[in-house]
């Protein structure tokens, strides 16, 4: 019998252990469920046949070399710095390793390694990257086809809440890791407009965001991400005059994020000493420059806003201002910002979250004539455990798992699914689950 072993069993492993799961007695293979938290994986697998839970550490490098040894194929759901110790004992040991993470400079260098040992190391096969890759390629290689000319593609993606469950003015609650939410754009951001590179830097991201729309779901603030150029020859399109990858949010959430920026209440570089009764407040005021009769006034002479301006507010529903201790005893701006969203922006079990992701083309036709297409997709998750997120970034890479194990993906070397014999068979079995673009397409100028 062949053997999958997953790494890590998080938020977003849910609908993959679900799926390897349903198909592990027909396709005839167990799945190794391997976590820290071992009551956690046992919720997730509820002991059905063909799957094992065992109770892993990372820093065991010999629990994790005979697991490894005994698996066919490694799925590594851990965080992105902990995949090149086990990406090392795949290629050594000869066993195929799927992640949904962006590939590394360590993890490209495997490469020639990897194929001399017959082994596919795939990555970004998650939901942004992952479906993103697919998708967009989906379309991309459609205008090559058709003998189009691809000259601006723009592609974004959010985690988000669902409208039903929009209960807080910021349109936004942690569905994935929020220490990533807290630092991002933290790099400065690279991109293509018009034949000419930009650069924004992370103090002018969140006040450069865009605004776009999605039918049916209203304004969004879509803010670039650090890399859009790499992706010209990642796509084949090296001649397109514009590319920009982005991050979306509930508008106006980047004009309020920004503020936390200009203060610096982001920052995860040093560590601050605190008090045993420090508060939030004391926080707050520490970082702003302008002294009011009070932190309001404070804030709103910062701003040059009124008090009952929707920023304003916005800062002032987080607590941030409120005489509450923090509990903390040394930590980063970044940590004490951490620790208060995460009780404010908090998934009640009732809630849904969202993932919204939309690529916006435009392209010259054989006959010359300008063509945008807009392919949205929209996924709602069902409560907070069986969340969009973890679905749309768990059945992606479960659907790889199962071809890879079955034999049918050939592919070796370390690669991301922008091929069509990798994304065409997964987008098509997505549809089943739900996972559908809807693609517009109409001339323009």
């Amino acid at each position: 019998m062949k053997k999958i072993l997953l790494i890590g069993a998080g938020k977003s492993s849910g609908y993959l252990i679900d799926y390897l799961l349903q198909h592990a007695v027909k396709d005839s293979y167990e799945l190794t469920v391997a976590d820290l938290d071992i009551q956690s994986a046992l919720k997730k697998t509820q002991n059905r046949p063909h799957s094992k839970v065992i109770s892993f550490n990372m820093q065991d490098n010999d629990q994790r070399e005979n697991l490894i040894r005994d698996a066919d194929v490694v799925i590594s759901m851990l965080p992105a710095f902990m995949h090149m110790p086990v990406a090392k004992d795949c290629v050594r040991l000869k066993k195929h390793l799927v992640t949904a993470s962006y590939v590394s400079s360590e993890i490209s260098a495997l490469h020639n390694e990897a194929l001399q040992q017959d082994v596919l190391l795939l990555n970004e096969t998650g939901l942004d990257p992952g479906i993103d890759h697919m998708s967009a390629m989906h379309i991309i290689d459609q205008i090559k086809e058709k003998q189009g000319t691809l000259y601006s593609f723009k592609s974004y993606c959010g985690g988000l809440v669902a409208p039903e469950s929009n209960s807080n003015p910021w349109g936004y609650k942690f569905s994935w890791n929020p220490r990533n939410v807290i630092v991002a754009g933290q790099s400065t951001a690279q991109y293509l407009e018009n034949g000419g590179y930009k650069f924004l830097p992370y103090q002018r991201l969140f006040a450069s965001a865009e605004i776009i729309e999605v039918d049916g779901y209203g304004k969004f603030d879509a803010y670039a991400n650090r890399d859009s150029l790499s992706y010209r020859k990642v796509y084949g399109i090296e001649n397109v005059a514009t590319i920009l990858r982005g991050t979306l949010r509930q508008h106006p959430y980047c004009e309020a994020w920004n503020v936390f920026v200009m203060l610096g209440l982001t920052d995860d570089s040093f560590e601050i000493d605190l008090l045993e009764n420090y508060t939030y407040a004391d926080f707050f005021s520490a970082f702003l420059p302008i002294k009011g009769q009070n932190l309001e006034e404070s804030l709103c002479l910062f701003l040059n806003k009124k008090t009952n301006d929707e920023i304003v507010k916005m800062i002032q529903w987080t607590g941030i201002l409120e005489n509450r201790v923090i509990g903390l005893k040394k930590a980063s701006p970044a940590v004490i910002l951490q620790k208060l969203l995460e009780e404010k922006w908090k998934l009640e079990p009732q809630d849904k979250d969202m993932v919204v992701m939309q690529h916006i083309f435009e392209y010259k036709n054989s006959s010359q004539k300008k063509k945008q297409i807009t392919s949205t997709l929209v996924v709602l998750g069902e409560n907070s455990d069986k969340t969009a997120m973890a679905k749309t970034v768990g059945l992606p890479m479960a659907i790889m798992v199962r071809k890879i194990i079955n034999g049918q993906i050939k592919l070796r070397g370390v690669q991301i699914p922008v091929m069509p014999e990798l994304y065409q068979p997964v987008l098509d079995e997505l549809s089943q689950y739900g996972i559908v673009f809807q693609e517009k397409e109409l001339e323009i100028e």
